[in-house]
């Protein structure tokens, strides 16, 4: 099913109004919020230094002075987890931003151009999604060492062919219209009626694919630095946190638990976002009410 763009008889208002209608996008829209608000006071503030060791604070449970308690060198998790969100959703923007950036060009090139042309694209495609982002980031990591840009490199890379496909189908559905052939007629060429008509009207279809590829930049971002590959201290991230908290379970299952539920409200709430936005943009969707 390919989601147009195009809402007729319909305003802003109207739109607002359904949106807020509907139980998925608010609470998608408002879990997302908080999250990148975390993210933003984190730059300014943040309750303790994350980078200052009171090992004499080691390992306390969850205070009035520690909300989320501390983890074993003494350092404030609530503080870890704000400076950690940034990272995660820094890291999972960029990427996603590359995969779009790269891969909508190319599906829409490829469904313009057809033939053997899209053939090889789509063949290339495929062999660069065969290698998941984890792989990738062991592979770059072996030639550039760990870090936060090669994780966005990884993951970015991983993206581009998701895009690549969603873009393409879409634009495959889209190409056999109407308009498009009165643009034919008009004399358009190929880029400009991509560029005109074809990208508008798959526009809600590569949104909601950028959200569930947010979600999943999270959770990649997450799995990189639990293995090391990503962000490296003193620089907090989630998945590292899970990877100091994992011997120590017993002891202070509070290092693994905050972290461990800011991946999972993040990527439910994005989750929820993307199913909220293909719903209120569905035409079958409103037509259905």
């Amino acid at each position: 099913m390919t989601l147009r763009i195009d809402i007729p008889d319909e305003t802003f208002r109207s739109i607002l109004a359904k949106a807020f209608g509907n139980t998925a996008f608010v609470a998608g829209f408002v879990i997302t919020v908080l999250i990148l608000a975390m993210a933003m006071v984190s730059y300014v503030w943040t309750p303790y230094d994350v980078t200052k060791l009171v090992i004499a604070d080691k390992t306390q449970g969850p205070s009035l002075a520690h909300w989320f308690g501390t983890d074993h060198f003494g350092r404030d998790i609530l503080s870890m987890v704000m400076v950690g969100a940034r990272n995660s959703i820094a890291v999972a923007l960029v990427a996603v931003g590359i995969g779009m950036g790269v891969g909508v060009p190319l599906g829409a090139f490829a469904a313009a151009r057809g033939g053997l042309v899209d053939e090889a694209l789509m063949r290339v495609n495929d062999l660069v999604f065969a290698f998941p982002a984890l792989l990738s980031a062991i592979m770059i990591t072996a030639i550039f060492g760990p870090g936060a840009v090669n994780a966005i490199i990884a993951i970015g890379i991983f993206n581009i062919p998701v895009f690549a496909r969603v873009a393409r189908a879409g634009a495959l559905a889209v190409w056999p219209r109407e308009f498009i052939l009165a643009a034919r007629a008009a004399g358009k060429s190929s880029t400009q009626i991509s560029i005109e008509h074809v990208l508008p009207n798959i526009a809600t279809l590569l949104l909601v694919q950028g959200t569930i590829q947010f979600a999943l930049g999270i959770l990649a971002e997450a799995g990189l630095s639990y293995l090391g590959l990503g962000a490296q201290p003193p620089m907090p991230s989630w998945g590292r946190m899970l990877f100091d908290a994992q011997t120590r379970m017993v002891v202070a299952p509070w290092m693994a638990i905050f972290p461990g539920m800011a991946i999972v409200v993040t990527v439910l709430g994005l989750n929820l976002l993307g199913d909220g936005i293909a719903d209120i943009l569905d035409p079958k969707s409103r037509r259905q009410r």
